[in-house]
């Protein structure tokens, strides 16, 4: 079998065992998270065995059915790339009671203030000052002290 195929199957493996667990921690049966997530039993069970490789679209209704990130699915799906997080991603990825726009939001506005955002003007400079005020700062000090 080639790498790739094997790389395939073995992600599609890896998501459906981490539904499962997902499902298993919420303490909610496979009929129940099929119906919430608007999706067949027998279909449900093959993704949880690994026989099927659901679609984007999927993966967020069983996201949203089991109360957990979109994204956290379409990583292991091999939809998007793992980024770095830190305590403040993994707190706002598993808040429960914020929708995944609002996760996205708080997520972009965090990285800008980290500096992140490579927008201009977008964020704030690491010693808090907004970018292009720093040099003025510097000129009205510069006058004062003189």
């Amino acid at each position: 079998m080639d790498r790739p195929v094997k790389a395939v199957n073995q992600a599609v493996n890896d998501l459906g065992g981490y539904i499962r667990a997902q499902r298993d921690t919420a303490q909610i049966s496979l009929r129940q998270l099929a119906r919430r997530a608007g999706v067949s039993n027998p279909y449900l069970s093959q993704v949880e065995r690994g026989l099927r490789k659901p679609s984007a679209e999927i993966l967020q209704q069983i996201a949203k059915a089991l109360r957990i990130s979109a994204e956290a699915l379409y990583v292991r799906a091999g939809i998007l790339e793992s980024r770095p997080a830190g305590p403040v991603v993994d707190a706002v990825l598993a808040d429960t009671e914020l929708s995944e726009r609002q996760k996205q939001v708080l997520l972009d506005v965090y990285a800008s203030f980290r500096g992140e955002d490579a927008s201009p003007g977008a964020a704030l400079a690491r010693d808090g000052v907004p970018h292009g005020e720093t040099a003025s700062h510097e000129a009205i000090r510069s006058d004062s002290e003189e």
